[in-house]
């Protein structure tokens, strides 16, 4: 193991409680043990997946948070008996790990709660309203510290929580809490003044207008957080301990409103002088632990970092909060293995936080140990498998339904939390398959063959594995998807997988009677009735290296070219995109996290954005663009980007048992997709 990372596996203690490393998967949801938006019930998936973490050398494990109320059904959670005592039985073999376990318990979302266009069919009409409150009381759900608007959705508002309610909620709390004691569990977490969520709610001035003993000053603001501890500690005793999730800063200019890094700004939440005051008096109410990041849903790209975040993004200011408490304290948010230790090393923070990581690879932490790093499955922060919440003008949280009752899957990992659906089975008939086609979807396909027993053989037309996701990772940010193209070109190698470059496969019939997939992509939509298309650099021409000007205009606002615009201004030069629709990317799949980092990153730095307008001519130095007024605008430039889609491209539409298209070539996607289909028809072979 690399010398650098020893601090991360030396033993600490969060109050009583002797933990084996500093290494903490912290929570995701989907992850849990009692389900997650269904029926409680002791889940098996979710079990599975953190026994997977702890016999890979966690040292605290956290799954998914769990409501104390339930969002469906009305569930109190201290209500069903039967599941803690599942949960008992299934403790033993857990702690043969050597991991501790913490539960972390929710109070809910409030006006963070995710709404989408069912939800807010159910909230405005008044008889569904009505009928549906048994399973769906989005009047209780979203209940906040004061009446505020929905993070996601104008047509749900939060109303404000009664002291009863509050009151039923700390009670819960205690309840579940003595519980999970008893069921053998090590420790539980409260979630959270942190995120934006309900407890942060009451804790955020721009959203706690209460005039009561919840509302003004801190002490009333952080009391729902403190009387839960108190409960817990009265009701389980004060050596169980009690971790709580915590923001250090809101990074929040108001609502729907976030502070990109290194902004000049007004904090309209929690900023560092009151979080120094807030710390000390959340640890004499009684935490034993603060897990630590920045944001709320407001400013979500903290909390949930994408690939255009900083690594370590938000150490910095854990470090400094970390001064003013004698409780440990663990930082999360993109963190890197060996800076984390380094600042552990430093008394600086007491334990490092991941998650996605666990999800791309849960035997990450094994690898690192057994000095095999390169063998690592990147997490590539792009939340499409995980948590792909997205939302845009107008529209709530677009997400498929299997999207939003199924989280914490993974786009680069088929099998991460389905394992019923996607699992390696072994083949009693090995056959030799050509792949034609070797970039993601290609290496994917090969991988899972040759782990049945098939002889896979990719045919590659170029000189090097990797296809269109070699122009896809070229941005400079974006050094995980290099990682990951570098993890597949590694794998092929290491599985002694036969490939063909500069093989160029014309026609499948060569191959006879053996399987054959099909990978080769797609090709670009080009806009040909457009009169000067010609003089378009198309978007992974760009990306591969075609030279362009100073000023470039950039045709679409979906993500590839909003991507394209942050490196031409990360470069130093000057983007301008025009996009047909209301909103930049305006598209199912993509998490708000990474969507509105990429909006409010383009308002602050001025990069002009025409919405609702269409491309009418290229000409040598600008180009016309027509807006929904109908008036056209010339727009100075000096080179233009071509980001208008993509279009399947199949070596042959051919209908045959043998055949099987994976990929953008059977229809266009994300990396998820290419993935998963490729996992998948290499699973029917």
């Amino acid at each position: 193991m690399d010398s650098r990372l020893q601090p991360l596996f030396t033993p600490w203690k969060i109050g009583n409680c002797e933990i084996k490393n500093r290494i903490v998967l912290t929570s995701m949801g989907g992850t849990d043990l009692f389900g997650w938006m269904e029926k409680n019930h002791f889940d098996k998936d979710g079990a599975d997946f953190i026994l997977d973490v702890a016999k890979n050398n966690a040292g605290l494990v956290l799954p998914g948070c769990q409501p104390v109320y339930n969002p469906m059904f009305g569930q109190w959670l201290h209500k069903n008996k039967k599941m803690f005592n599942d949960l008992a039985k299934w403790m033993p073999e857990f702690h043969k790990t050597g991991a501790k376990l913490f539960v972390q318990l929710t109070a809910g979302f409030g006006r963070s709660f995710t709404i989408s266009s069912m939800m807010e069919m159910l909230y405005t009409t008044p008889v569904i309203n009505k009928l549906s409150k048994p399973f769906m009381n989005l009047d209780k759900i979203t209940a906040s510290a004061s009446a505020s608007p929905n993070r996601w959705s104008d047509k749900v508002p939060s109303r404000e929580m009664t002291k009863a309610e509050i009151q039923q909620f700390i009670d819960a709390f205690a309840k579940s809490s003595k519980l999970l004691k008893d069921a053998g569990v090590d420790g539980v977490e409260i979630h959270a003044v942190h995120e934006g969520y309900l407890l942060d709610q009451f804790a955020l001035k721009y959203v706690n207008k209460r005039t009561d003993e919840y509302g003004g000053s801190l002490e009333n603001r952080y009391r729902f957080a403190a009387e839960i501890v108190k409960a817990i500690k009265k009701a389980c005793g004060d050596d169980f301990p009690v971790s709580l999730r915590y923001s250090v800063i809101s990074k929040t200019k108001g609502f729907r409103q976030g502070a990109i890094p290194g902004e000049d700004y007004v904090e309209v939440g929690r900023d560092m002088a009151e979080s120094e005051e807030a710390v000390k008096f959340l640890q004499d109410a009684g935490y034993d632990c603060l897990n630590c990041d920045n944001g709320t849903y407001d400013a979500w790209y903290w909390a949930h970092p994408p690939i255009y975040m900083p690594e370590n993004c938000n150490l910095a200011d854990v470090e400094h909060i970390r001064k003013f408490v004698d409780i440990p304290v663990i930082c999360a948010g993109r963190m890197d293995p060996v800076v984390a230790a380094n600042s552990i090393n430093e008394g600086k923070i007491d334990g490092a936080g991941f998650a996605r990581q666990f999800l791309a690879d849960v035997e990450w932490i094994t690898k690192l140990m057994d000095d095999k790093a390169e063998d690592i499955r990147p997490c590539i922060l792009c939340h499409n498998g995980c948590f792909n919440m997205c939302h845009y003008k107008g529209v709530p949280n677009d997400q498929e339904l299997s999207d939003s009752l199924h989280l914490a899957r993974c786009a680069v990992n088929a099998e991460t939390m389905q394992k019923g659906k996607h699992h390696i089975v072994k083949t009693n008939s090995p056959k030799t398959v050509h792949i034609v086609g070797g970039g993601i979807g290609g290496m994917e396909a090969a991988r899972v063959l040759k782990l049945r027993g098939h002889t896979p053989v990719i045919h590659e037309k170029s000189g090097v594995l990797g296809g269109t996701f070699i122009p896809a990772s070229a941005e400079s940010y974006k050094g995980k998807l290099r990682d990951l193209l570098a993890w597949y070109r590694l794998q092929m190698e290491k599985l002694g997988i036969e490939v063909k470059l500069n093989d160029e496969i014309k026609d499948i019939s060569q191959f006879g009677s053996a399987p054959v997939i099909i990978a080769t992509g797609s090709t670009p939509r080009l806009l040909r009735k457009v009169p000067g298309y010609e003089k378009m650099i198309e978007a992974c021409d760009f990306l591969n290296g075609a030279p362009a000007g100073d000023t470039i205009a950039v045709i679409g606002g979906g993500l590839t070219g909003c991507e394209i615009a942050y490196e031409i201004a990360l470069t130093g030069k000057k983007p301008i995109i025009v996009e047909m629709k209301d909103d930049l990317v305006s598209q199912k799949g993509v998490c708000l996290a990474n969507s509105s980092y990429l909006r409010e990153w383009f308002a602050l730095n001025k990069v002009p954005v025409y919405l609702e307008t269409t491309l009418k001519e290229v000409k040598d130095g600008s180009i016309v663009c027509t807006g929904k007024d109908g008036k056209d605008t010339e727009i100075e430039c000096d080179s233009v980007i071509s980001c208008a889609g993509y279009i399947p491209a199949p070596l042959t539409a051919e209908k045959s048992k043998n055949v099987y298209l994976v990929g953008d070539c059977l229809a266009i996607g994300n990396l998820r997709s290419v993935i998963w289909r490729a996992y998948e028809a290499a699973m029917k072979i």
